[in-house]
């Protein structure tokens, strides 16, 4: 009998969040599920770690599941680093994060605790997808979402790429399940956001910033995260944890530093 596949889930909007219970009971379903998550909300931190303080790790049973579970008082990324050090009984064959309650396309990708978790699982050579709906609503509908999470992590699991580790960013629309068109492999949009601070001050006229912002899309081709979202599409890119500009490598190297 074939053995069932260790997934290792968490995610950045803490262990109780909605998301996250979706995506264990789907989880679930395909393999024995070990779930590490914070014990709060982590949303924005990206790939930050604790270095100055103690973690705690504590047992928690927090539904019926068949899974077993840890909440975290770190970091997305020091819950996958507790993980594999020290809770899972051998590395883990894939890792899960999410369901994000919002979006990571785009630039998000570069703030996104959720989007950390896989990064650093890939880092570990753990094959990783993060998964993103478009609501930021707590009680967000993650019934559409279901299906397509399985068949992608399915895929995953049984189509491993040969020296090489598979990371992906999945988004989800906010849409009914019927009016979803598909799957699109999509690049990452060329966009950002344009940021101000807007300046408050409190009831005891200490001042304080609130940091507010518009997304702005620069990219008007068909095959990025931000078309396929917009067009009714779930967007799947493939990312990585090298950063290394090659395009400009060979130009520094021109400039002769000597």
């Amino acid at each position: 009998m074939k053995k069932k596949p260790i997934i290792l889930v968490t995610n950045d909007d803490g262990i109780i969040a909605p998301g996250i219970r979706t995506l264990i009971h789907v989880m679930n379903s395909l393999g024995d599920v070990y779930v590490i998550a914070p014990n709060k909300p982590q949303s924005g931190i990206a790939h930050a770690i604790t270095m100055d303080t103690v973690l705690h790790c504590d047992s928690v049973k927090i539904d019926d599941g068949i899974q077993k579970e840890w909440k975290c008082s770190g970091t997305p990324v020091d819950c996958v680093k507790l993980a594999i050090s020290k809770i899972l009984p051998k590395k883990p064959d894939i890792c899960v994060s999410g369901i994000n309650h919002g979006s990571n396309s785009s630039i998000n990708v570069m703030y996104s605790g959720t989007i950390s978790a896989v990064i650093e699982a890939g880092i570990e050579g753990i094959p990783s997808v993060g998964f993103s709906l478009l609501d930021f609503d707590w009680n967000a509908d993650f019934e559409p979402s279901k299906e397509y999470i399985c068949k992608i992590v399915k895929k995953i699991l049984n189509n491993p790429i040969p020296e090489k580790i598979i990371i992906l960013n999945v988004n989800i629309p906010k849409l009914k399940k019927e009016k979803i068109k598909g799957i699109k492999i999509c690049r990452q949009a060329e966009a950002k956001w344009k940021e101000n601070f807007d300046h408050r001050y409190n009831p005891k006229g200490k001042s304080y910033y609130w940091l507010v912002g518009d997304f702005v899309n620069f990219d008007k081709e068909l095959d990025t995260d931000e078309w396929a979202l917009k067009n009714g599409y779930i967007s799947v890119v493939p990312i990585q944890f090298d950063l290394t500009d090659y395009q400009i490598l060979n130009i520094l190297r021109s400039w002769n530093f000597k």
